[in-house]
């Protein structure tokens, strides 16, 4: 294996399993996704635009997350309750107080609870907008959607998990 593939390997790994942890809420299907969509790239490594190659990875990825999830026999893949959803640090910062960790953790679950109920693709969108820091471009590319069209999912998206919290959180969170 080259040091140049080894390297790219390396930079989307993790995104890839994250993204499958996210949808699938399985280890072990994450970690068979991550592997054969790494498989994938190298069988593809000479093919793919060197200025695309996140974007395809991405899209590969999601097409494995949904073999995956048809496999299973379901309507949907849906993520993970076990999952540690690290978007409640831009709430609640992080420290030793034990009741900013307390209100932190309770808001983490319920922000995962909100999110287990938005519908696609704005449950993907989000997963790669908020939690892999994907940029526009780079989703639009995952997605096959237009740009435009991804940051409209992502207005909305954000505006359901905003409704779906704002009962309980009073003030604007997100």
């Amino acid at each position: 294996m080259s040091d140049s593939f080894r390297k790219l390997a390396q930079a989307h790994r993790d995104r890839v399993f994250t993204y499958a942890l996210y949808s699938l809420g399985r280890r072990e299907e994450a970690e068979d996704v991550t592997q054969d969509v790494l498989v994938k790239l190298w069988q593809n490594r000479d093919g793919i635009d060197p200025e695309r190659v996140g974007a395809w990875v991405m899209r590969v990825t999601r097409n494995a997350v949904i073999d995956v999830a048809r496999r299973r026999r379901t309507r949907r893949a849906v993520i993970a309750e076990e999952v540690d959803v690290d978007i409640a640090a831009n709430y609640v910062a992080a420290g030793a107080d034990p009741e900013r960790e307390t209100a932190a953790k309770e808001f983490r679950e319920d922000l995962e609870v909100a999110l287990r109920t938005l519908g696609e693709p704005y449950r993907t969108i989000v997963v790669m907008r908020e939690i892999q820091q994907l940029s526009y471009g780079e989703i639009s590319g995952a997605m096959d959607m237009p740009l435009n069209t991804v940051k409209v999912y992502i207005h909305r998206a954000r505006r359901m998990l905003r409704d779906a919290l704002k009962e309980k959180y009073q003030r604007d969170v997100i």
